[in-house]
């Protein structure tokens, strides 16, 4: 006999959240459920219907979440789950990848983090907001929700305005755009290839439900990854005001030992190596492994600080805390002021500016 569960799901244009549960309950992998799906128009409206029982769980996207979180234990919720991303990486809309651009050429971005990665990536570009891009060249209002400015910034390309833009993957298939697209990976195709890290919580899930909810119903409908993904980022980036959290790139994901160490043979990465091999070269164990990997960049893209963790699925709880307490101390050695080795010495400004 099946167990009943009404699904209450809250979208994002760049999450589309009630896709994502839609793919899970017509897989069939909740067997043990007869899930309805139902729809909140925001994150008060979904918790109301979880405190009055309308539903058990709702599924929202994480970022929405940040900063919320006493609100939610206020009416009686937690966490019990989370859904791994699938595709958290932003893409290019453009005729050429960002390494062929033409010089000087123009490209919208209305994420600070992914606009610094670019500027990286790539000198000699124009990388803007779009309301600052529209300001400058006087295009009147830009629209204001994801959709509509993805159209905008399209018409824009297509009249050879500019030269291409930046959306989530959600956001270009919302808007039903064909145009040609490069995804802005986190390691490069090629050797030499720029990176990109994604966003804090880009494209992961949480499940939320009343306490006590039974952990067996929470297992059937979460994801192992999910969790290590929204566990490690809640407690890493949890803390952060929405400012900062908006220029730091993070990604998290499970690995498993053969892909790390083909990885790291073509990386000619020694440390890497080290991590799934014992002295004599064998495999220590064949246990997931959890790749941590948080990014700062400057304004310009000009530095970058960053922190690069592969640890034991057994041992990411306590190595997440230590990973968060290096990740503090770097942040706040390279954002003071350089100490005079010799009172005569000139003033050194800091490696990053972290208020830029």
């Amino acid at each position: 006999m099946e167990e009943g569960l009404t699904l209450t799901t809250l979208d994002s244009p760049s999450c589309p959240v009630g896709t994502r549960m839609d793919s899970f309950i017509d897989s069939r992998d909740s067997s043990g459920l007869d899930i309805t799906r139902t729809e909140a128009s925001s994150l008060s409206h979904g918790l109301d219907m979880l405190e009055t029982g309308e539903a058990d769980v709702l599924a929202l996207p994480a970022i929405l979440v940040h900063g919320n979180m006493m609100s939610i234990l206020q009416a009686g919720c937690k966490v019990v789950g989370a859904r791994t991303p699938i595709r958290p990486y932003r893409i290019l809309v453009s005729d050429n990848k960002i390494q062929y651009q033409p010089k000087s050429a123009i490209l919208l971005c209305d994420n600070k983090l992914i606009r610094r990665q670019l500027r990286r990536a790539r000198g000699g570009l124009r990388i803007l907001d779009p309301r600052a891009y529209s300001s400058i060249a006087d295009k009147g209002d830009v629209p204001s929700d994801a959709i509509s400015l993805a159209k905008w910034m399209e018409d824009l390309r297509s009249s050879g305005d500019i030269d291409g833009f930046v959306t989530s993957r959600g956001v270009y298939e919302g808007s039903n755009l064909v145009s040609r697209r490069h995804s802005l990976l986190p390691e490069g195709l090629n050797e030499g290839d720029p990176h990109f890290l994604p966003p804090a919580y880009s494209d992961l899930v949480v499940l939320l439900a009343r306490n006590r909810f039974p952990n067996s119903i929470a297992r059937e409908i979460s994801e192992k990854e999910g969790e290590t993904c929204w566990g490690v980022q809640n407690s890493m980036l949890g803390a952060l005001n929405l400012e900062m959290l908006e220029k730091t790139g993070v990604m998290v994901r499970h690995r498993q030992v053969r892909s790390l160490i083909k990885q790291a043979e073509a990386t000619r990465d020694l440390t890497l190596e080290q991590v799934c091999l014992d002295p004599d070269g064998e495999v220590i164990e064949e246990e997931v492994h959890v790749e941590i990997r948080l990014e700062f960049v400057s304004k310009n893209g000009s530095r970058t600080v960053g922190l690069h963790r592969v640890i034991r699925h057994s041992d990411h709880e306590r190595a997440t805390i230590a990973s968060l307490r290096d990740w503090e101390t770097m942040i706040k050695e390279v954002s003071r002021d350089v100490p005079k080795d010799f009172h005569t010495d000139p003033e050194s400004p800091p490696f990053i500016l972290l208020d830029e």
